[in-house]
């Protein structure tokens, strides 16, 4: 009979006691991975509501005007060259007409933005008006650097070309006094664009240009959402601009050289020589355009909260709170001997999950950190008294509670780092897993 209890039913309960941690170990990744199904949905959510509010900046900047490029100016000339050709073993020669443009030989630029906020239904959009000022001087010694002969040029009904990237934006009728004259500007560039499609041009008669240099000035003031980016055309481009905007990005293939930023305005100055560039101050026919439209720098006007990346960059780390909540769940149903049903770990995980909606919903109404810390706030408050309910005790709540906070404090800060967020990343995941560690040699994973 005893040969018979051998393979009685009384060793079975056993044997599933002592896999019982492993089937709960197994369970929790299964619920893990199951969380990845409501995080999809909610990263597509946060997709979502970022396509609405670009739609919308995009809406007001169609109706305002879009970010702004300007070009210029510059003048374009026709000239007459000659071309030789071969026929019947002679040589033959022919005028053609060509199209010849001429960069500024300085190009001082002071540029004064004002911004503004509108609003599209609940997104926020920056606009801002400017006034610009443009001084510089052509020079004919360039056209003579090049080879080329002066009086090939003709110098009567050239064209004085001023880029513009978005039209809308021009305020009032734009003047240019040219040595000693006084011309308004036509809109359109007439074939004659350098980096931009878009601009206004006037035909001038400009024959001093053959003996002495030609100073202009210009001032445009001008419309614009985002930013406003400049051409470097001078032989030497010098740029001053103020803002009444605290969050700049200086953009572009050149920095400032110096720059001032406070908490509501903001300066910078750039230099740029011909020999930082590409181009030339002088070509023929075709335009060296890729290498000019490369060539541009400036500021975006930089939203101070953007909040649907900040959520994005949250989201990451929802594996890890899952799993970390996760874990300390089951060491404290381990240690303080009491069953958590499976069914409750999954209503803890979507709890998590819940968070990010909340986030998302809260911050399109309030700054990003006051919506972190009310949905925080809620979700750890609605799982520590989960816990307390199941556990019958407060113990495992506290715990629980100081984890959460732990844990949303931590990723909190790894989203407001930008340059430090790996090295604080890497750092904290090796605190969390000697943590873990430490506490999990306290179980003894073969018995109950």
């Amino acid at each position: 009979m005893e040969n018979q209890n051998f393979f009685s039913d009384d060793r079975k309960p056993g044997f599933l006691r002592r896999i019982s941690k492993s089937l709960k170990i197994i369970t929790i990744g299964i619920l893990v991975l199951l969380s990845f199904i409501p995080m999809s949905m909610i990263r597509e959510l946060i997709n979502e509501r970022y396509d609405l509010e670009s739609g919308a900046i995009r809406e007001v900047s169609e109706k305002w005007s879009g970010r702004q490029t300007v070009v210029g100016p510059y003048l374009n000339f026709k000239y007459i060259a000659l071309q030789t050709s071969v026929e019947n073993g002679k040589e033959i020669a022919t005028t053609v007409v060509k199209n010849l443009t001429l960069l500024p030989d300085d190009l001082n630029i002071n540029a004064k933005l004002t911004t503004e906020t509108r609003k599209r239904n609940i997104y926020e959009v920056n606009v801002y008006n400017s006034i610009i000022t443009m001084e510089g001087s052509f020079n004919p010694a360039e056209l003579k650097k090049q080879g080329i002969n002066i009086d090939d040029i003709r110098f009567n009904n050239a064209t004085l070309c001023l880029g513009i990237a978005d039209m809308r934006g021009i305020g009032e009728q734009i003047k240019i006094s040219l040595g000693d004259s006084i011309y308004d500007f036509d809109p359109g560039l007439n074939g004659k664009e350098l980096a931009t499609t878009s601009g206004v041009s006037k035909v001038v008669d400009i024959p001093e240009l053959k003996e002495k240099v030609i100073p202009f000035k210009v001032e445009l003031k001008l419309k614009g959402s985002q930013a406003m980016y400049f051409i470097p055309l001078g032989k030497t481009t010098k740029v001053f601009m103020e803002a009444d905007w605290g969050t700049p990005s200086f953009v572009g293939k050149y920095l400032p050289e110096k720059h001032e930023i406070t908490n509501e305005s903001f300066t910078a100055n750039w230099q740029v020589l011909n020999l930082n560039r590409s181009f030339s101050q002088v070509f023929v026919n075709n335009s060296p355009r890729n290498e000019i439209e490369n060539s541009d720098f400036g500021v975006n006007l930089k939203v101070p909260v953007e909040q649907y990346q900040q959520s994005m960059r949250t989201a990451k780390y929802a594996i890890l709170i899952i799993l970390l909540t996760f874990t300390v769940i089951f060491f404290v149903e381990i240690l303080d001997k009491k069953r958590i049903h499976t069914l409750q770990y999954l209503l803890i995980g979507l709890a998590l999950c819940l968070f990010y909606a909340l986030l998302l919903s809260l911050s399109e109404q309030m700054v990003f950190g006051l919506a972190y810390i009310i949905a925080s706030g809620l979700t750890i408050g609605l799982i520590g008294l989960y816990i307390r309910g199941i556990m019958k005790s407060w113990r495992p709540a506290f715990v629980m509670i100081g984890l959460l906070t732990a844990l949303y404090t931590y990723i909190y800060i790894l989203i407001q780092l930008e340059t430090l967020a790996l090295l604080a990343g890497s750092l904290g995941l090796f605190v969390i897993q000697a943590i873990l560690m430490y506490f999990s040699k306290k179980i003894d994973w073969f018995n109950e």
